[in-house]
């Protein structure tokens, strides 16, 4: 661990400062909006249009990155990203904010396939599945942190805004500091949804209903904490305790699933967090009622997303690994979008309540259809080879993470299958 710490310290310094940054943002612009007096529905379609560009980035980095390089491409985004944090107070009206969180999507898209490019570099097999922990464990502090320090500013003036483009811009020092030669940048042709889907129906389901759940509490836990009137203070609280819970159930739950069916974690985890909806939703317990609900519901959205990568892989073959995962990381930001759009709608018709009803909808809605699908196929037998557990963050996964998911899962298929042919012999 203290040999991938020291190869990887600037990196894992520099992605912390930016989910700092882009941590704070979410909040703050939550906060922000509704101190600029725009409605609910305008805050949806603002909170949406960032997964919208992450989702654009996710198709046209890689050929920018092709085309002109990794360090070109990210020393042009970071200075985008770190413009564009500081326009927001500047340009107060919708539409400004709307293209500003669609070039920022597409700038955070593209800073994290760089950085994780370079993090695959500085890492070996042996090494990399503790240096992709590391690497979420960042992610998660950076977030969390965010939320202390949005805590102690005041959302209505300049100084938050301009707190977020200096973290954002100090955190590419470190990384571009840190730039070794990173090999050719490499995307794999992917699979037919068609196909894709009869591999795995929950897999493709449940992937696309997290990600409207994500975006949900990515990008509208400050909406619904400033239409809920909570204090600053309350909803940096309530937005940790999202995160809290997922960096803190991440491994017990993933530890069960590699030893359970995944297909029966998924339900229990999806009506647990069913449940906490229906806390948040009811206001059962006040405030403190809220950060448990809140702690709850990331503590299982986040296995799950990493649970049904898992299932899906079970079925794959090594060398469809790959291909499966980019449509994947596709369906799932087509989830995103609609996520914050929805609850938009929701919390514009119920209240603030609309939030935990969207959620609790999404996930009584992959409960069932993961217990239908436990009916159509049988429990893949224990004994044959499954792909192992990876803590990932849906938040800011690319397909350079799970590239690097992907080999420690081909790795292992092969692995098995040399064991396989010993034991026959």
């Amino acid at each position: 661990m203290l040999s991938v710490i020291r190869n990887s310290w600037a990196l894992l310094v520099g992605i912390m400062l930016l989910m700092l940054g882009n941590g704070m943002q979410g909040t703050l612009l939550g906060v922000r909006g509704s101190i600029e007096g725009f409605s609910t529905g305008s805050m949806s379609i603002i909170m949406s249009s960032y997964f919208a560009g992450f989702l654009l980035g996710s198709q046209l980095v890689p050929r920018l990155i092709r085309k002109v390089g990794h360090v070109r491409v990210f020393a042009f985004l970071g200075s985008l990203a770190s413009a564009g944090l500081i326009l927001y107070p500047l340009l107060t009206n919708e539409i400004a904010w709307v293209a500003l969180r669609l070039v920022l999507g597409f700038c955070f898209c593209g800073v994290y396939i760089v950085s994780e490019s370079w993090l695959n570099n500085t890492t070996t097999n042996a090494t990399r599945g503790r240096a992709l922990s590391l690497y979420i464990i960042a992610q998660m502090i950076g977030i969390v942190a965010a939320q202390a320090l949005f805590a102690l500013g005041d959302a209505s003036d300049f100084t938050l805004f301009i707190i977020v483009s200096v973290l954002v811009s100090l955190a590419f020092a470190p990384i571009l500091l840190s730039a070794t030669p990173v090999p050719p940048f490499e995307s794999a042709k992917p699979m037919s949804f068609k196909d894709l889907y009869h591999v795995s129906p929950l897999g493709f389901v449940g992937v696309f209903l997290l990600g409207a759940v994500f975006s949900a509490l990515f990008g509208m836990a400050g909406v619904f904490g400033a239409a809920a009137s909570l204090s600053t203070v309350q909803i940096a609280l309530f937005v940790s305790a999202i995160y809290l819970g997922g960096l803190v159930l991440q491994y017990p739950i993933g530890w069960a699933s590699d030893r359970l069916d995944r297909r029966l974690m998924v339900v229990i985890g999806a009506i647990v967090g069913a449940v906490a909806c229906a806390l948040g939703a009811t206001g059962l317990g006040g405030v403190n009622g809220l950060y448990v609900s809140a702690f709850i519901i990331g503590g299982m959205a986040n296995p799950l997303y990493a649970i049904l990568l898992a299932y899906t892989n079970d079925y794959l073959q090594p060398e469809d690994m790959a291909s499966a995962s980019a449509q994947l990381l596709f369906v799932n930001g087509v989830g995103a979008v609609g996520g914050p759009l929805v609850t938009g709608w929701l919390m514009g018709f119920a209240g603030p309540a609309g939030f935990f009803i969207f959620l609790g909808v999404l996930m009584v809605a992959l409960a069932v259809y993961a217990v239908w699908r436990m009916m159509r196929r049988g429990v893949l037998p224990m004994d044959e080879d499954q792909s192992s557990y990876v803590v990932l963050s849906p938040m800011a996964t690319t397909s350079v993470t799970m590239d690097s998911v992907i080999e420690g899962w081909e790795e292992q298929a092969v692995e098995g299958t040399t064991d396989a042919k010993g034991e026959a012999a």
